[in-house]
């Protein structure tokens, strides 16, 4: 019986293990939302962007026309995406990772808890714009 109860708790413990990657979750062509639909300009979207990831905690800096690069670090993992913007849509790509296990289109899911707060972020500050 003792044997079993520790067989059951090595599986519970590998399984639970096993939940901390999950696909990864790009966002693209998200629609630009302004208040009263009325149309932004490709610089007003590039400053909800950037003010969205300061807010956050991520680095974001411009990396060339129509393109912001962003970098988080907590404690010892870096996660890197690109963001391309226009006046009516911007996407949020995965870059590059450092200590995220990043491994064949999986990495750890607090990742894309990251991305979904920073697209939250990128929205509200479109309609404050």
């Amino acid at each position: 019986m003792r044997i079993l109860t520790t067989l059951a708790t090595l599986l519970a413990a590998a399984a639970i293990a096993g939940c901390t990657s999950a696909p990864i979750q790009n966002v693209s062509d998200a629609t630009v939302v302004s208040p009263a639909g009325k149309p932004l300009s490709e610089e007003q979207v590039k400053t909800a962007i950037i003010r969205a990831g300061l807010a956050l905690g991520w680095q974001m800096k411009e990396a060339g026309p129509g393109k912001i690069a962003g970098s988080l670090a907590l404690r010892k993992h870096v996660a890197e995406v690109e963001i391309p913007y226009s006046a009516t849509t911007y996407s949020i790509t995965y870059k590059s990772s450092v200590n995220l296990d990043e491994n064949s289109g999986m990495i750890h899911k607090n990742y894309n808890g990251w991305i979904q707060n920073l697209t939250k972020g990128i929205n509200a500050q479109l309609l404050a714009s």
